[in-house]
């Protein structure tokens, strides 16, 4: 497998945008040759996975939530075809060929079908009482997830092909196989007969494989497929196409004036924005890269001749700088005191167990001799959960939760003299009282705990304070 080409992940929304996915994207005024030497890992069209499994920020069931509920033995199946329909209206908003409408919407007849049946078969045999199917609803979570990926990356390659490329729909998701091979193992099956030289392939953000994806990695599966692909194969550089640019703040909280693309930075920056849920790239994703130094690339879909932001893994800004500032609107601090704790063992490990049994994603955390404080991202059920379960153990404890903000100050190097006492003057000046701060020795990051009121108050007074006003080199904000 040669090594120039290059891997690129499209994400929802820009897959929906097809027209100018097309102009700016997969076509963009490339012929001949140069179509090629590239490899697109597509996700499902903006929506569909909500709709296939439940909805990702308002939990709104789905097929498989529906399905789990068992509430209302048709409710699945009439959001089975709510899929249907949905998928055939976005291939009739695309295809102007009847023939090929008429492929695309048979694919997706066929796969929905197939999964229709298999999950009529698990309801028939869930109906006796007597067989528990528990375990078998992961596998049910997998195949619909598939779902989503499969009209997407089939219909694409289908369009491409009107236009006179050479595409190759690449379906890893494994719907009617019993091969449960590794995931690398899948991809180098899939990969090995085809020459990147003459053909485009198109390939699903789901796999199917015996490690199981969205088991491991929920929603951020399509990046970990991206990631293998470019690591296997030995890429030049992953590129990602998002409907934004990478950039110093949320434009919608600083204005889309004052926010600024942020050019280059480096893994460390890139593993801050995924701990705070920031969508750069999934961090088990960005660790393959990093460990072959493949650079990644994030590329607005809309901004065509644009390079976007270079995330590599030894670069440094030339001067110490404030790249972006974000956050965790709703967090939770869930403060645990214990008057005995003092130089005995156990506490933080029991602490973290308690966490990870009810996945709370912890964002940072703090102690002192007698007091740990996790700052989470959860929410509050969640945290009452994890209290009871402290409580029961450590029944003198005093342990509490409040709902709280994270601000984080993040940089490849943040080590400017005076950056500290200019954000804590920044945020007086703007009346948003601190209920914590951390600053880590590595220079990284800096995290302000704010109430969750004084979110959005905070982080336009520290952009404007350390970004809008602070020293930024030409150089450094020019995309490489």
């Amino acid at each position: 497998m040669s090594s120039l080409h290059s891997v690129e992940k499209i994400g929802g929304t820009s897959m929906a945008a097809t027209a100018t996915l097309f102009d700016n994207v997969l076509i963009a005024g490339r012929k001949g040759a140069d179509l090629y030497h590239r490899i697109f890992v597509v996700s499902a069209y903006a929506g569909m996975t909500d709709l296939l499994l439940e909805h990702k920020k308002s939990g709104e069931p789905g097929v498989y939530a529906r399905f789990v509920a068992d509430e209302d033995a048709d409710g699945w199946r009439q959001a089975m075809e709510a899929v249907r329909r949905a998928m055939q209206e976005r291939n009739a908003t695309m295809f102007v060929r009847a023939d090929r409408l008429a492929e695309a919407n048979a694919f997706v007849d066929m796969r929905i079908d197939a999964v229709a049946a298999c999950l009529d078969d698990l309801a028939r045999l869930r109906s006796h009482g007597r067989f528990c199917v528990k375990e078998q609803l992961v596998t049910v979570r997998e195949l619909l997830a598939g779902l989503g990926e499969a009209h997407s990356a089939h219909s694409t390659a289908l369009l491409l092909r009107d236009r006179g490329v050479n595409a190759q729909f690449v379906d890893l998701t494994l719907w009617d196989q019993q091969d449960m091979r590794e995931l690398d193992d899948r991809i180098g099956q899939a990969f090995a007969p085809i020459d990147l030289s003459t053909t485009l392939p198109i390939v699903t953000g789901y796999a199917g494989c015996s490690e199981g994806m969205v088991r491991l990695y929920a929603r951020g599966y399509s990046e970990m497929t991206f990631s293998r692909i470019a690591v296997l194969t030995k890429a030049r550089e992953a590129i990602i196409h998002k409907e934004f640019h990478l950039s110093s703040a949320d434009p919608r909280l600083v204005g889309t004036d004052k926010a600024r693309k942020i050019g280059r930075t480096n893994y460390d920056v890139a593993d801050q924005l995924a701990n705070l849920g920031m969508e750069a790239i999934h961090p088990g994703a960005g660790r393959g890269l990093r460990q072959t130094d493949i650079p990644l690339r994030v590329r607005n879909t809309f901004d065509r001749e644009d390079g976007g932001t270079l995330i590599c893994g030894a670069y440094v800004s030339d001067t110490p700088r404030v790249e972006i500032v974000t956050g965790v609107r709703h967090a939770q601090a869930l403060m645990f005191f214990e008057q005995d704790m003092v130089g005995v063992k156990g506490y933080d490990a029991a602490i973290l167990d308690a966490l990870a049994r009810h996945g709370a994603w912890i964002v940072s955390k703090a102690s002192n001799a007698n007091t740990i404080t996790h700052y989470l991202s959860a929410d509050a059920a969640t945290v009452k959960r994890v209290i009871a379960d402290l409580q029961a153990r450590y029944p003198d404890a005093a342990i509490s939760a409040q709902p709280v903000a994270i601000v984080s100050v993040i940089g490849s190097d943040i080590s400017r003299p005076g950056l500290v006492p200019d954000a804590l003057q920044a945020l007086a000046d703007a009346h948003v009282p601190i209920v914590a701060m951390q600053h880590q020795i590595r220079n990284v990051d800096l995290q302000f705990i704010v109430d969750v009121d004084h979110y959005e108050t905070a982080v336009g007074a520290l952009h404007r304070a350390l970004v809008e006003d602070g020293a930024e080199p030409a150089e450094d904000r020019r995309a490489a």
